[in-house]
């Protein structure tokens, strides 16, 4: 068995030498390629990321909650005056909650019918005392608070006309401020 000599190299040849020493050449010069690319390049953006309708779709909230009833479907049926007034208005009207005037108290709205309908229809929308807007009724129409005011107002001894079914604007929609 052959003694291993602790002093020789593993290269025998000069085919050898000049092999390794390209190659460590090679090795060193793509390592400073490499590093040179990496300082030099800055990272390079989509510049359609910074436009409003990309910052909001990133920022858009994940879910959304809603609280009361779901408001009418589209195309769905309108309630009438007074379904609205027994499922909503006839909670505070009947008893004259907050000074609610009652319904069928001629004194009490006599008032409110001598200012007209648009007048009573903006105060509804906006709310008036401790009533809230829309009468609490978020979903309800514009045309069905008309028509229960006008039922009311009618049971106080009033001569107000219902009007006829027009385009919906919806509940989200206040009354057009002129």
């Amino acid at each position: 068995m052959a003694e291993h000599d602790k002093h020789s190299s593993f290269i025998k040849t000069r085919q050898q030498l000049i092999t390794v020493v390209v190659l460590s050449l090679v090795v060193s010069i793509f390592g400073i390629i490499m590093i040179v690319n990496l300082v030099t390049n800055k990272p390079k953006a989509d510049p359609g990321a910074m436009t409003p309708e990309a910052v909001a779709a990133r920022i858009q909230p994940v879910g959304r909650l809603e609280f009361g009833a779901a408001g009418p479907a589209a195309g769905a049926a309108q309630r009438s005056g007074e379904e609205l007034v027994k499922t909503v208005c006839a909670g505070c009207h009947t008893a004259g909650v907050a000074n609610a005037p009652k319904l069928g108290d001629q004194a009490a709205w006599a008032p409110a019918i001598k200012r007209g309908l648009p007048e009573m229809l903006k105060a509804v929308i906006a709310g008036k005392g401790a009533m809230p807007p829309r009468a609490g009724a978020a979903e309800a129409t514009d045309l069905e608070l008309t028509r229960a005011i006008i039922h009311m107002a009618n049971q106080a001894g009033g001569n107000l006309k219902e009007p006829a079914a027009a385009p919906d604007r919806g509940a989200a929609k206040p009354a057009a401020k002129k």
